[in-house]
């Protein structure tokens, strides 16, 4: 469990006087009154901003409608600069003020991170014999702070005023190398049978190396027998795969009626919106960093209830100058990551964790465009489900489908997986492998279940099993993401092999202890997750097999007439066409039953190419078995550029 909920304001008062200056900060009426906030002293100070009544008016209109604060809400607006705003507060107090902070004087003391979701006061080491305490003042509790400060002559000497963004600054520096490791060993020592750390443990192992030892010797010493009793079990086990993805054809959600629209929960409510975490984590991505915050800006949720976070490795210069040269709001905060192994989205992901104010997160990717809308679905979705549903899957939707007939594949793959499958899955509250972005999760239920695994490159998959495995659900909405797919054969075996490499890796971990695995599941849901990932991967794996097996079969039905369709390899033969062409049939079915008709003319007759698609995709899942053993959490990257705007 994270630490940080079981964080305590007493951990950082020492001293009777912090006790007074933290209950200033931290009394329970957070949220005030209009009335309360036009106290005399707050509407003068305001006033030497530069700010009228009719303005101070508005933004106390805008924090009731909210559920914040006035000061969330003037900074939020972008008309007064956050240093600006808390100089002037200073002054105003005749208390110094540090825009900046060593965080050589920033103690790592324990539950330091508390700081970082609510940044109120800050003790630096001593400098000359000198204690110094720095506080985030709030307005507030403006009234209060300055009768203190009338009270105790003595603080002007002790406090000093600083910027809720330097003080994060100073804490995340101050506290990288516990945070680091904490997020590389986190779910390990907390749970090792969850961590994709260890690739094949004891048992596992033993009984693979059983396994191939039997078969090598089946093959040698009976080699037909074996063949044939190899051909029927793959035959069989994909035939039942192939039942599965129909039953998810079969059952798809069809459009929602008028009727159906009417129903479904309003997306503006704005009376006490929770504060809403975006996380998103780039590594040599400078080239979308502004379509990236272009997208992020146009969400609809109010600036002051936003806590986006761009968490990039700190040695990842030219997106780091990237962020800075476009300048975001108070509302983005950029996150660096000391340099560590493994280099896993994942890594840098839980690392945020630590500091996510929000009591709701979004998982993005650098290149996504996500509907302006989608935070207030997930919103209003999580508010009419149960506790259980610890996250939301938004639909990923490929808008180059056009590029190349790589990417049309792309996009029938994934209409079919979001549009069809996932949905089907939500719905009949079965194990839901998440998609790599555009996840939506309860920040509560986030950190109980040990973030995410660094170690498992494709995090996504392995999240959304082990919420299921230790009884949650997950579920989906509608409002999409926009996404650009590879229209390069390297780049898109790169990503490839390390998606089947993650999948290899959660079907080890889902495998180690099997029989306990499917009491905690159950059973239904513990078949569902083999057929899912595991058949998903045997069919990826053994399709080039089956073909060939096909095509051998045919060519001797051929030569030696149809009576051999009678006998045991014939009704083989069968279930194998049954198998190769039901798949390619239900592939194209899945994913062009659920686009529009401007994605189907994008698509166009480039299904064709689909039987040459699953052969690269069996190219992949063995390339990413050889990377499992010889380089198991290396994170082959995904290079984006600019999306072409006649093709969002």
């Amino acid at each position: 469990m994270d630490q940080s909920s079981h964080y305590t304001r007493e951990s950082f008062r020492t001293t009777p006087m912090e006790r007074k200056i933290a209950f200033s900060f931290t009394g329970d009426d957070r949220q005030w009154s209009a009335a309360e906030q036009a106290e005399p002293g707050q509407a003068q100070f305001l006033a030497s901003l530069g700010f009228g009544k009719p303005y101070i008016d508005a933004f106390e209109q805008r924090a009731l409608k909210n559920g914040s604060t006035v000061e969330d809400e003037l900074l939020a607006s972008g008309l007064v600069q956050t240093e600006a705003y808390f100089g002037a507060f200073a002054r105003f107090l005749r208390l110094p003020f540090f825009p900046e902070i060593d965080p050589e004087r920033v103690e790592d003391i324990k539950n330091l991170d508390m700081q970082l979701a609510e940044p109120q006061l800050l003790r630096l080491k001593p400098l000359n014999g000198r204690p110094l305490l720095l506080i985030v003042p709030e307005l507030g509790r403006f009234a209060l702070l300055k009768t203190m400060l009338d009270r105790h002559p003595h603080l002007f000497d002790e406090l000093a005023v600083t910027t809720p963004q330097a003080m994060r600054s100073a804490i995340w520096k101050a506290g990288e190398t516990r945070r680091s490791h904490e997020a590389q060993q986190r779910l390990f020592n907390a749970a090792p049978g969850h961590s994709a750390r260890i690739t094949l443990q004891g048992q596992q192992g033993f009984y693979t190396g059983i396994l191939a030892t039997l078969l090598t010797l089946s093959l040698l010493f009976y080699t037909e027998a074996a063949l044939a009793y190899i051909h029927v079990s793959l035959t069989m086990l994909y035939f039942f795969t192939l039942l599965f993805r129909l039953f998810a054809l079969v059952n798809a959600p069809h459009a929602p009626t008028e009727n159906e629209k009417q129903t479904l929960p309003a997306l503006r409510d704005d009376s006490d919106l929770p504060i809403y975490t975006v996380l998103v984590a780039l590594y040599r991505e400078e080239a979308v960093v502004e379509q990236l915050i272009g997208a992020l800006e146009r969400l609809d949720w109010p600036k002051s209830r936003l806590d986006i976070k761009l968490v990039c490795e700190a040695d990842d210069d030219a997106t780091i100058a990237a962020i800075k040269r476009v300048n975001p709001g108070p509302h983005i905060e950029l996150i660096k990551v000391p340099p560590s192994l493994p280099r896993t989205k994942p890594k840098a992901l839980t690392y945020a964790l630590a500091g996510a104010r929000g009591t709701l997160v979004a998982v993005y990717d650098a290149e996504d465009r996500p509907h302006p809308q989608q935070l207030r679905e997930a919103h209003a979705t999580f508010r009419r489900q149960p506790d259980e549903v610890a996250c939301l899957q938004a639909p990923l939707i490929v808008s180059n489908a056009r590029s190349s007939w790589l990417s049309a594949c792309f996009a029938l793959e994934y209409s079919g997986l979001f549009r069809c499958m996932l949905p089907v899955l939500a719905a009949h509250r079965l194990p839901l492998p998440l998609g790599g972005t555009s996840n939506h999760f309860r920040t509560a239920v986030l950190r109980r279940v040990g973030a995410w695994d660094p170690y498992n490159v494709t995090e996504d998959a392995d999240m959304g099993l082990r919420l299921h495995r230790l009884g949650y659900r997950c579920g989906v909405i509608r409002r999409q993401t926009l996404e650009d797919a590879p229209t390069s054969f390297s780049v898109w075996l790169n990503q490839r092999a390390r998606w089947y490499k993650g999948w290899l890796q959660s079907w080890l971990v889902m495998t180690r202890a099997p029989v306990t695995t499917a009491r905690q599941m159950g059973w239904t849901d513990y078949i569902v997750f083999q057929l899912l990932i595991g058949g998903m991967l045997l069919s990826s794996l053994t399709h080039p097999l089956l073909f060939l097996s096909f095509t051998f079969m045919a060519m001797a039905i051929l030569e030696s007439g149809t009576d051999m369709l009678f006998s045991w390899q014939g009704i083989l033969f069968v279930i194998d066409t049954l198998n190769i062409l039901g798949s390619y049939t239900i592939f194209v079915l899945m994913g062009r039953n659920k686009m529009i008709p401007y994605e189907k003319k994008q698509v166009g007759q480039r299904w064709l190419a689909i039987p040459f698609y699953w052969l690269m995709l069996s190219l992949a899942a063995w390339r990413a078995v050889v990377e499992l053993k010889t380089r198991p959490f290396v994170w082959n990257k995904t290079p984006h550029m600019p999306a072409v705007k006649n093709s969002a």
